[in-house]
């Protein structure tokens, strides 16, 4: 089961405010759509909206986020006066749509456009934008999955410099377990508490990251 860094009463705010930020940066700001997903992703911003932060979620326009991501990161205040616009344009779009799976999956903003690249996003639009967000949310989590082939349990294992025989040996949960956790034959997210917490202890990372998402 995932778990989601804020509830989801708080979304649909956060969704109109990135897709705010967006439609100000690419339309007004005049900064391509590619340029503003780089700053988007390295600024303290994205990590803040991850972390369901109320000042950034509840209390923060879209002007306001994506005037943040532009000092921060390149030092300048925007200068473009907000313009009122009428209906959703294609970069609102993209900022919504990418908030909701954000949220939904509790990857962060990097892994998904580490994926997904702006132009990706712009030409599902064409064919998306009408349609139920969970459909945008299923396709983009396909891609996300074949991107990242490898468990989070076997990326952490490779990471720390252990075997599986020496992972089983050291926490007590089985080498076949082990095995079949990261080949996905067995739900690691099913696990019991004792069992992620005698991997995690081990590897030294939290129960949490192990948890496919």
């Amino acid at each position: 089961m995932t778990t989601r860094a804020y509830q989801e009463i708080y979304l649909s705010r956060a969704q109109a405010a990135l897709g705010d930020a967006f439609d100000y940066a690419v339309n007004v700001c005049r900064i391509p759509g590619a340029d503003f997903v780089k700053l988007f992703t390295v600024s303290s911003v994205s990590k803040r909206m991850e972390n369901g932060e109320p000042a950034i979620l509840v209390g923060k326009s879209g002007v306001e986020i994506a005037a943040d991501v532009i000092f921060e990161t390149t030092g300048k205040q925007p200068e473009a006066e907000p313009q009122e616009r009428f209906g959703c344009s294609r970069e609102y779009w993209i900022g919504w749509a990418i908030c909701y799976y954000q949220w939904f999956s509790a990857r962060t903003y990097s892994d998904i456009f580490d994926v997904l690249s702006y132009e990706d996003l712009v030409n599902m639009y064409y064919t998306l934008h009408e349609a139920d967000i969970s459909k945008f949310a299923d396709i983009i989590d396909e891609k996300i999955r074949e991107h990242f082939k490898d468990t989070n349990l076997k990326r952490i294992r490779s990471i720390y410099g252990c075997t599986q025989a020496e992972l089983a040996k050291h926490s007590g949960v089985t080498l076949r377990s082990i095995q079949m956790y990261e080949q996905r034959n067995k739900d690691i997210n099913k696990a019991s508490a004792d069992t992620l917490y005698r991997i995690s202890k081990v590897l030294g990372c939290s129960m949490e990251s192990l948890l496919e998402k």
